[in-house]
């Protein structure tokens, strides 16, 4: 496959994964938070659970709430919570933060994670 190809399915794909973020439905996240999400973690401003809260979680540094104690693997992340850390995060937590101690599988619908996230980008952000 010549260079130019390669870069145009690179550029399409990369669109797509865009396209599946912006494409997320924030009511139907609402419904997902509800289910996957709050026997552990609230929404509400400095309400944190078994989990730290995700109000504002986008912009945050991972591990940074002083109210909630982080696993070491997560106080030692150095990142910002982006779209694409979230969604690698909902994922698969365990892969994307080795030794942390959230206590769940991921979840492995994409539309479900996209529809997740337009939820929590409307919680506000850093």
């Amino acid at each position: 496959m010549s260079p130019w190809r390669i870069t145009c399915v690179f550029v399409v794909l990369a669109a797509t994964v865009a396209a599946a973020h912006a494409s997320g439905d924030a009511r139907r996240g609402a419904g997902v938070f509800a289910t996957e999400c709050s026997e552990c973690h609230s929404v509400r401003e400095g309400k944190d659970g078994k989990g730290p809260t995700l109000f504002a979680v986008l912009g945050r540094e991972a591990g940074s709430r002083p109210s909630y104690a982080y696993s070491e693997a997560m106080r030692r992340q150095g990142q910002t919570w982006t779209t694409d850390r979230l969604e690698a995060y909902i994922s698969n937590p365990r892969k994307a933060v080795p030794g942390g101690k959230m206590d769940y599988d991921g979840l492995p619908d994409a539309a479900q994670r996209a529809d997740l996230l337009a939820y929590l980008a409307t919680l506000g952000s850093h």
